[in-house]
């Protein structure tokens, strides 16, 4: 774990080098709560050939959830998917001007741990995701909070640690990724 980190560091030598201060912040700034949102037409969801879940017009939010994320990491990555401003105003012909909200629009979102890897040479690693009993509190803490900012109606899930076919048609392409290292 992080700590365990921090305590190698410390025994490689008294005074950290420049690298071993680098990966400390590394681990402990720039892994946090991630979201890929991609502005679809429709995305659906399924488990061993049975549809999960399914939506039209809207947002399909692959969550990735890190070892140290908290309440403010969620309230920030919900916020910024309801509020992101990714959809034509269709009235004013004004692009970015619309979030899924004021459209209407529907909410798929996917928990993937894999948003958490490091890359070690080529292998990936994934010892910074949050383990999967708390990340499953997490991210069904998560989506519930999605839904009362929302409508319990319009906010979708696939299955939490399962292995899931995701079909999406994308709508433009438009991509998002944020970080709630990056809260404003």
């Amino acid at each position: 774990d992080k700590y365990d980190l921090l305590l190698k560091i410390n025994q490689l030598s008294p005074v950290p080098s420049k690298l071993e201060w680098l990966l400390f912040i590394y681990f402990f700034y720039f892994l946090k709560m991630r979201a890929i949102i991609q502005r679809v037409k429709n995305a659906c969801v399924s488990v061993d050939g049975k549809l999960v879940s399914q939506i039209g017009n809207g947002l399909m939010c692959l969550i990735g959830i890190s070892v140290d994320d908290n309440c403010s990491d969620m309230e920030y990555i919900c916020r910024k998917i309801l509020n992101l401003r990714m959809f034509p105003n269709m009235d004013t012909n004004k692009n970015w001007d619309k979030s899924v909200m004021q459209m209407n629009y529907e909410v798929l979102c996917v928990s993937q741990f894999t948003l958490c890897h490091v890359i070690k040479g080529n292998k990936l690693d994934f010892h910074n995701a949050m383990a999967p009993d708390a990340a499953k509190i997490f991210y069904l803490q998560f989506l519930e909070m999605m839904q009362q900012k929302y409508n319990k109606d319009s906010i979708k899930d696939g299955e939490f640690g399962a292995y899931m076919d995701v079909q999406l048609t994308n709508d433009g392409p438009v991509t998002v990724h944020i970080n709630s290292k990056d809260k404003d």
